[in-house]
């Protein structure tokens, strides 16, 4: 039977094969950073302290300890760490039953990416508790694995995931392209040694060498993603 899935090349220059795309969660593929913040603001009103707007741009695209770590230390609430996880990852999976919205270009491009086969993991700082809450929307056929951020000794911003997502892969990280939305995932796919593409959603995100800024998801395919590799410094 022929397919009726357009053949793509798989090489835009000798040697420079698109081998994996690793793929960021809360605000790439899900509208949900802006969850994560009023869940925070919600909690730390019931504790009887405010969330200065400001803060939001520390927290986000971080892990959890460093988010919840920060905010306990700005704001002298009597909580401890272990116990304010408990309560935003509750009030996060509150949300997120209620609804969850994909971002723009999301359900295309993951689709796009299993007709080509072309392997592709999620690479999370959330934990596995609410990323397989999220993969139920998102479709788990798409993806070889996912990596959440309590699975690793050291999350977002270091590189560990994204080289543990190649390692699992068996990829060179230079030859995986990935898609982030904050400075925090895009420091780690970076240190990784991959190719980013940072769709910016709170915080603006510069361009720079082997990053690649766009303004929504609908502009990344994968003739797009293929073309990062087309020079490999």
């Amino acid at each position: 039977m022929t397919s009726t899935v357009p053949a793509l090349g798989t090489r835009t220059a000798e040697g420079s094969a698109l081998q994996a795309v690793l793929l960021d969660m809360d605000g790439t593929l899900v509208d949900t950073e802006g969850f994560w913040w009023d869940v925070e603001v919600e909690v730390f009103a019931a504790l009887g302290h405010t969330l200065d707007d400001a803060w939001r741009h520390v927290v986000v695209g971080g892990p959890m300890t460093r988010s919840a770590g920060f905010l306990i230390e700005a704001t002298g609430a009597a909580i401890t760490l272990a116990e304010l996880t408990v309560l935003l990852n509750q009030g996060f999976e509150d949300r997120i039953d209620r609804a969850l919205p994909l971002m723009p270009g999301a359900a295309r491009l993951l689709a796009e990416l299993s007709a080509h086969e072309i392997p592709t993991a999620l690479v999370s700082a959330s934990h596995r508790r609410i990323i397989d809450r999220v993969m139920t929307s998102l479709g788990p056929e798409h993806f070889s694995f996912s990596v959440a951020g309590d699975e690793v000794a050291r999350t977002k911003p270091y590189p560990d995931p994204y080289l543990l997502a190649a390692t699992r892969l068996g990829v060179d990280p230079a030859r995986c392209a990935v898609v982030e939305d904050t400075a925090t995932g895009v420091a780690a796919a970076e240190a990784a040694g991959c190719r980013v593409v940072a769709v910016p959603s709170v915080a603006p995100i510069a361009p720079a060498p082997r990053r690649t800024v766009v303004t929504s998801l609908e502009e990344v395919d994968l003739p797009f993603l293929q073309g990062l590799m087309t020079f490999l410094g």
